[in-house]
């Protein structure tokens, strides 16, 4: 019986561990806003994860952005957010959007979130948008393990520190369009099932590709590489366009048979 009883103990455990707890956004948000560090490990998270916080933001603005006929720098409609707190999410479960990012059409303003410090969204899953145009990462950041089922885009942003990719997912297209990395960034063992752009995507101090597959498309076109660039075993199921692509200096083609 006593033994029966242990075994009960430790089923209940496990399964207590290994359970994924609910998480409203709606908390986080708050917690954020109170200046508390996020960290998470094994949640579900619900509700729209608004980290431009957009409603806040709408509450101290005009309903209307006034356009300048001049065409000034006065009439830039961005209205940026930023995230000072350390924020990280490890094995988590994004059950509806994360956005930094947020195009509103009524009011005419775009809202977008940056992060001071660290931003960890490491072997989670999101499953609807997630939507990181225009961000700023000035601190370490990784997105390695992750999946992403939905759309996803980090055009135009920037990552001024460490960050990975490594071993992620992309279901849909997904687009690295006018990113800037400012060190070395992995791509390695990560899979693209939809188109990948990387259209006038810069690394300054080299990129892996590295048993990378593009199962469709992969545009490069205007991509500029420093450094080092491994693409070795690296597989696309249909066109490269790699049209003004520069690798140290050198454009795609010519840089590919002098490493072949």
């Amino acid at each position: 019986m006593k033994h029966k009883i242990t075994l009960l103990a430790v089923l209940f455990l496990s399964i207590s561990f290994f359970a994924q707890k609910t998480i409203e956004a709606s908390d986080i948000l708050k917690d954020i806003k109170n200046g508390k560090s996020i960290s998470y490990q094994n949640a579900t998270i619900v509700g729209t994860l608004d980290l431009t916080y957009m409603d806040e933001a709408m509450e101290k603005l005009p309903s209307k952005r006034k356009s300048s006929w001049w065409g000034n720098g006065n009439s830039s409609n961005e209205i940026k957010k930023i995230i000072e707190v350390s924020i990280s999410f490890i094995n988590c479960t994004f059950k509806d959007d994360v956005l930094a990012y947020i195009p509103d059409e009524d009011s005419g303003y775009t809202f977008t979130a940056s992060f001071e410090d660290i931003a960890i969204f490491k072997n989670c899953n999101f499953e609807r948008k997630a939507m990181f145009k225009y961000s700023r990462f000035e601190s370490e950041s990784d997105f390695s393990g992750s999946f992403f089922e939905d759309n996803s885009t980090f055009k135009y942003a920037k990552f001024d520190k460490d960050v990975s990719f490594e071993s992620t997912k992309f279901s849909e297209i997904s687009t690295f369009k006018y990113a800037k990395f400012i060190r070395k960034v992995s791509f390695a063992n990560s899979v693209f099932e939809d188109s990948a752009v990387f259209k006038y995507t810069k690394f300054n101090n080299g990129v892996s590709f590295f048993n990378t597959n593009f199962e469709e498309d992969l545009n490069i076109k205007y991509m500029q590489v420093s450094g080092d660039f491994d693409i070795s075993k690296m597989k696309v199921g249909y066109d490269i366009d790699s049209k003004y692509t520069k690798i140290n200096g050198k454009d795609f083609n010519k840089y590919l048979l002098i490493n072949n």
